[in-house]
Parts: structure tokens; C-alpha cells; sequence
């Protein structure tokens, strides 16, 4: 049930997450700020979750601790008991031959004197084995540091010197030595030309420009209103569609002044902008229009289009 209810969560929290972001960049302020707080109200309960089933453990240790920790003494007192009571039986008694007078040997010294010849006859088949193998294996020692040895004073010149000879075993070990070298020098090169071409693609893509103006004398804008409550009539769409149209006013880069808003019929309205929105103030405009800003209304961009400088 835990974990149904950390991926629940976790689910939740990706959405409201990405449903942020895209708000942040519709410039929807308002689905913005619902969306940060689910987010945050999720990150709330995960965190919660999380605790709880930390505390939880913590007191089934303590609960474990105990239930051992009384065990133990049940013990202890158990064999405290039983040393405390007094000895009922005679100690059994073990090699009793050792009592007997020392005049009695018995078998043992006979057989103790057969079993040393025989360790002894062993020892030296063992000794004698070890002899004849080890003359090998210590010639192939000597062969194997033969090459570490001092050069003879007396040799020709013509022989190479100790400090020209490679070092010993150092072929297999420096190619891979020098592999690795070249494999790691790669790698990090590959990371640093992505993370080089990362940081200039955020760098490019969140520059601050200054954005062209646009040549157009006017932008227009269609719209329509959608209502949820008692007042469907036309004028309560009209009266919601100019309230939403005023508080956008001050959404883009310049003022809307000179903005007007038409009656088109059927919840369908007009707004006609001069001068003419740059592509950025036209997002921001078309974000601040479809955000729940009134209740129970919603604006629906349709349609935008921008007025050529001769059109009368």
C-alpha cells in the first residue's frame, strides 16, 4: 500500500510539475500558482509518507531491542539459578589410568616408542622428497632474477646496459596502462564537448534579445467566452468578456491604450490592438486571456491576425 501510494504521489507530483512549467510559459499566472500548489501539497505528503515509515521502523527496533534485551536476562537469571544450586552429583571421573601406580605402564609406553620410529621414518621420506623437487623450481627462480642482476664488470662493451633494458614485465602493462590513458582522455573530452554544447544551447535559448518590431499598423483578436452558472444571458458575457479583456491590458511589453473589444454574437468578441503585438507580447497576451482569472468564465483565443499598413 506504501509503495501504490509513493507512485500515486510521485505521478501526481510529475504532472503538476510539467502542468508548471507549461503554464510558466503560456504565461497562465494563475494555473501557475494552482499547479505550485498541488506540487507542493504533494511534495508535503511524500514527505510525510516518509517520515511516518521512518518512525515506524524506528519503533519496531525499540520493540525489538526490548523483546532481546528481556530475553537475555530470562537467561541470565536461568544460569545464575543453576550456578547457585549446590553440586547433587559426583564429577564423573576421566583417564583413570593416570591413578594407577607409576610400576603399571601398561601398553602405553610400548606403543608410544612404535608411533615416534614411524614419524620419524616418515619425516625423513618427506625430507628427502623435498629435496629432489626443489632443485627445479630453484633453478627457474634463479632464471626468472637472473635478469635483475648486477651487469659482469668484465663483459665486452658492446653488450647494452642495465638502465637500456625494458623493465621487466612492463610490455603488457604499459600498452594497457596507455590504453586506459587514451580511452579515459577520450571520454572526458566527449563529456566536456556535451556539457560545453549544453550550456550554450540554455544560453542561446534564454538569452534576452530585443525583439523586433512588428510593421503592421494593428493585431486582431477573436475570442470567445464560455459561461458556468446562472447568468448565460449576452449581457453577462459581454460584461465577463470586458473584464477579462481590461485586466489584460497591462500584460504586454507597452500598454494597451487604444483597444477595443466588438461584439461578434454567439459569445464571439473582437478586440482590435494598435499598434501592432510583437510575436512575445502576442503570447503574453494570448496567455493572460486564457488564464483563470474570473470565476466560472473562460476565454478561448480563436483566432489572431495583424492589419497590413496600407489597409484602410
Amino acid at each position: 500500500m506504501r509503495k501504490i501510494a509513493y507512485v500515486f504521489g510521485a505521478l501526481v507530483a510529475a504532472g503538476a510539475g510539467t502542468y508548471l512549467v507549461v503554464y510558466l510559459y503560456r504565461w497562465q499566472w494563475q494555473r501557475a500558482m494552482i499547479c505550485g500548489v498541488l506540487l507542493l501539497v504533494v511534495e508535503v505528503m511524500l514527505f510525510g509518507l516518509v517520515t511516518l515509515g521512518r518512525l515506524n521502523r524506528i519503533e519496531q527496533r525499540l520493540r525489538d531491542t526490548d523483546r532481546r534485551q528481556r530475553e537475555l536476562d530470562a537467561r541470565q537469571e536461568d544460569v545464575l539459578t543453576r550456578l547457585r544450586e549446590p553440586a547433587v552429583a559426583q564429577e564423573e571421573r576421566r583417564f583413570r589410568w593416570l591413578e594407577d601406580p607409576a610400576d603399571r605402564a601398561y601398553v602405553f609406553v610400548p606403543v608410544l616408542m612404535v608411533a615416534g620410529v614411524l614419524l620419524s621414518g616418515l619425516a625423513w621420506v618427506v625430507r628427502k622428497v623435498a629435496s629432489a623437487t626443489a632443485k627445479p623450481a630453484e633453478r627457474r627462480l634463479a632464471g626468472r632474477l637472473a635478469v635483475l642482476a648486477a651487469p659482469d664488470p668484465a663483459a665486452p662493451e658492446d653488450l647494452v646496459d642495465l638502465e637500456e633494458l625494458p623493465p621487466v614485465g612492463g610490455g603488457p602493462y604499459l600498452g594497457r596502462t596507455s590504453r586506459l590513458a587514451t580511452g579515459t582522455l577520450l571520454g572526458t573530452t566527449l563529456v566536456a564537448a556535451m556539457v560545453a554544447a549544453l550550456i550554450v544551447g540554455l544560453a542561446d535559448l534564454t538569452q534576452t534579445r530585443r525583439e523586433e518590431a512588428n510593421e503592421n499598423k494593428a493585431t486582431s483578436v477573436v475570442v470567445q467566452i464560455e459561461l458556468r452558472g446562472t447568468d448565460m444571458s449576452s449581457a453577462g458575457k459581454t460584461l465577463a468578456a470586458q473584464q477579462i479583456w481590461e485586466s489584460c491590458r497591462h500584460s504586454t511589453s507597452a500598454p494597451l491604450r487604444h483597444a477595443t473589444l466588438g461584439d461578434l454574437g454567439n459569445g464571439t468578441y473582437a478586440g482590435v490592438v494598435r499598434p501592432a503585438l510583437t510575436d512575445h507580447d502576442l503570447m503574453r497576451l494570448r496567455g493572460c486571456l486564457e488564464d483563470a482569472t474570473l470565476e466560472r468564465a473562460h476565454l478561448t483565443v480563436v483566432g489572431v491576425g495583424d492589419a497590413e499598413a496600407d489597409e484602410g
